[in-house]
């Protein structure tokens, strides 16, 4: 209730109840999903109301009609209206009601390592341990799904047509997603969120790399060899080139047969994708 309190006193004053939309589908109402995920196979109906008043000020909805298209436009730019304008920070590429995503410079930080089966011949990372270790650039993309992250080939802000690769994080998943496990979410999806969201990832224990991730890399050792070699010796850049583009961790391995091109998934491409 505290969340629908203050969008509606952000609204303004002069506020009064006109109209209802009902939903309609074809499930009963123990069976349907939590508000904000997806059913696609699920047929569904909407009619918009007008809601009357009563001698007692009570609201009764009254009959309706179907809700249509230009229905949704209006109250779109309506609520629209209602919005609080930001200024963007230089590193926010995006800012919408359903999507937020930014980038993050490469630079060392502290990184938590409490490896779950550590190889026998680590040199820094063999127990639970704090060291600075140098990070590529990150682009970052949060959705009320949760968060995407993905590397970057350079230390700049990028365009639409920049190229992405595979995270070397720890806990990452090879599709982009971040692994939460008991990581407090944010609540909001909101520029102000911003730092919750790289707290998440930049400041949780990395155990162990998730399913696929040594594909997403070049070279050998795999990553937390790749992780230990750099806090071993101090590093102060991560090596970029190890990185692979993204999507390619994921392709089938060991096949001899020439594979068509695959487009490479920019900037662009992601923030795109993220909308639908």
């Amino acid at each position: 209730m505290s969340d629908h309190s203050t969008h509606f006193e952000a609204s303004g004053g002069g506020l009064v109840l006109t109209n209802a939309i009902l939903l309609y589908t074809n499930q009963a109402p123990r069976y349907l999903k939590p508000y904000g995920t997806s059913s696609v196979d699920t047929a569904a109906f909407a009619s918009i109301h007008a809601v009357e008043l009563g001698g007692d000020g009570r609201p009764t909805i009254a009959a309706g009609s179907p809700l249509t298209r230009a229905h949704l436009r209006r109250w779109s730019e309506a609520l629209g209206r209602t919005a609080q304008p930001e200024l963007l920070p230089e590193h926010v590429l995006v800012a919408h009601p359903d999507m937020l995503a930014w980038w993050v410079p490469g630079q060392v930080r502290p990184a938590h390592f409490a490896l779950s089966d550590p190889p026998a011949d680590l040199h820094a990372l063999a127990g639970r341990t704090t060291l600075p270790v140098p990070y590529p650039p990150h682009f970052l993309i949060a959705t009320r799904h949760g968060l995407g992250v993905y590397a970057l080939p350079a230390n700049e802000r990028p365009s639409a047509d920049t190229p992405v690769l595979h995270s070397p994080i720890l806990n990452v998943f090879v599709d982009g997603r971040l692994c939460w496990g008991n990581i407090p979410k944010p609540r909001v999806l909101g520029i102000a969120s911003i730092p919750a969201y790289e707290s998440a990832l930049f400041d949780s224990w990395s155990t162990h790399p998730n399913p696929g991730q040594d594909r997403t890399i070049r070279g050998k050792g795999g990553l937390v060899r790749l992780w230990d070699d750099l806090a071993a010796r101090g590093a102060t850049l991560f090596p970029v080139s190890r990185l692979k583009p993204f999507g390619a961790g994921t392709r089938a391995q060991g096949r001899s047969q020439r594979r068509p091109a695959v487009c490479a998934v920019t900037v662009g491409r992601l923030i795109a994708r993220s909308r639908v």
